[in-house]
């Protein structure tokens, strides 16, 4: 069983945002994440849609969420 859960996109942006990343430029629904560190990440999606946990595991390989983080 997986470790992640689903979530809507504003609430995992705001856990990557509570782990030192930020929003270096935003065009529609894509940002683009900076974090020193890291190569920037670009999170494309709608506030309001739901992320299912396998779609969080792959953000969080490329941006070092963990599910305590959400």
């Amino acid at each position: 069983m997986s470790d992640w859960r689903s979530v809507k996109a504003r609430r995992l942006l705001a856990a990557l945002l509570r782990i030192g990343w930020s929003i270096k430029r935003q065009s529609g629904s894509h940002r683009i994440l900076e974090r020193s560190g890291w190569p920037d990440y670009v999170f494309a999606f709608h506030d309001d849609i739901e992320i299912g946990p396998r779609m969080i595991a792959r953000v969080a390989k490329h941006t070092g969420l963990s599910p305590d983080d959400l």
